[in-house]
C-alpha cells in the first residue's frame, strides 16, 4: 500500500483507538462512592446542631459535608462541615479518581471540564480533612466539592490556610468550616459546561466553648497571593454581602449579630 495513504489510516485507528480506551478506562475507573448514609460512623457530636447556611440553589446532604449546588456555576456555592480532633489522622488511602455527583438533580459538572484549563480541580471540603476513613477520604473526591483554582493559590495561601483549620480542630477539639468560592455573574468559565471561576474563595471557621462563640473568616483572591492568611481576615458580614448567603441564622440574634460584624478575632486563632 502507497504511504500516503498508510499514515492517515494509523492516524485515524489510534485516534479511534484512544477515545473508546478513554471511555474505557473512565467506566473502570471512576468508582461512586458507595456509602450507606443510614450505617456511615457519625462524623460529630452535634455541637453545632443544625448550622447550615441559607441555599440559593439545592442542597446536597452526603454522609461527611452538605453542599449547596448552583447549577448555573457547576459548583457548589458552600460547603459545610464538622472537623474534630479525631479526624486528623494520617491515614494514606490510594487516590481516587473524580466522579460526578449523583446526589444532585442535574449531576455535578463532569472532571474533563478542567482538561488543559490551567485551573486546578480545587477542593472544597480538603481529601485532607477526611482521611480518618476511605469512604470520608473518597467523598471528597465527588465534582461538586471542587471548584477552579489556580495552581500557585491552591498550593499556597489556600493550602496554608487549610492545614491551619485542622490546627485549629486538634487544638479546639471541634469546630464548624463552611468554605466556598464567591460565585456572582459574568465570571470567567471553563470546559463545554461552562463551569465558573471565582475571583475569590471564603473560608469561615466556627467555634463554641460553653457559652463563648467565636469565628474567624477569610476572603483569598483566586491567584497567586503573598503574605499570611491573616492579611485576607474579613467579617462575616463581608462574606454575607458579596455572596447573599446567610451563614448563622440559628443563632439567637443577638449573638449572630456580635459574631458577624466582628473581625477582630486575631487573638482567638493563633
Amino acid at each position: 500500500m502507497n504511504r500516503k495513504y498508510v499514515y492517515p489510516i494509523l492516524i485515524v485507528l489510534v485516534t479511534t483507538g484512544l477515545y473508546y480506551l478513554e471511555g474505557y478506562v473512565d467506566k473502570k475507573t471512576e468508582d461512586y462512592p458507595s456509602i450507606d448514609m443510614d450505617n456511615a460512623p457519625m462524623t460529630g457530636d452535634n455541637t453545632f446542631g443544625n448550622m447550615l447556611p441559607s441555599s440559593n440553589g439545592e442542597i446536597v446532604t452526603h454522609a461527611y459535608y452538605t453542599l449547596s449546588y448552583r447549577e448555573e456555576y457547576e459548583q457548589a456555592e458552600w460547603v459545610a462541615y464538622e472537623l474534630l480532633e479525631k479526624h486528623l489522622t494520617k491515614d494514606q488511602h490510594k487516590r481516587p479518581y473524580f466522579v460526578q455527583d449523583r446526589a444532585v438533580k442535574t449531576e455535578s459538572a463532569d472532571w474533563r471540564n478542567y482538561k488543559n484549563s490551567g485551573y486546578d480541580k480545587g477542593h472544597l471540603c480538603p481529601a485532607g480533612d477526611r482521611k480518618f476513613t476511605y469512604d470520608a477520604y473518597h467523598e471528597t473526591f465527588l465534582t461538586s466539592n471542587i471548584s477552579p483554582q489556580d495552581g500557585s493559590f491552591n498550593g499556597g495561601i489556600w493550602n496554608s490556610l487549610e492545614q491551619k483549620t485542622r490546627y485549629w480542630a486538634g487544638r479546639y477539639d471541634d469546630v464548624y468550616v463552611v468554605t466556598g468560592g464567591i460565585l456572582k455573574e459574568g465570571l470567567k468559565t471553563i470546559g463545554d459546561e461552562r463551569v465558573a471561576v471565582p475571583e475569590a474563595f471564603y473560608k469561615i471557621v466556627f467555634d463554641i466553648r460553653g457559652n463563648d462563640y467565636r469565628a474567624i473568616a477569610f476572603i483569598i483572591p483566586n491567584g497567586k497571593t503573598s503574605g499570611s492568611f491573616y492579611n485576607y481576615m474579613v467579617s462575616i458580614d463581608d462574606i454575607e454581602q458579596k455572596t447573599g448567603i446567610d451563614f448563622f441564622a440559628a443563632l439567637p440574634d443577638t449573638i449572630e449579630n456580635e459574631l458577624e460584624r466582628n473581625d477582630d478575632v486575631k487573638n482567638w486563632w493563633k
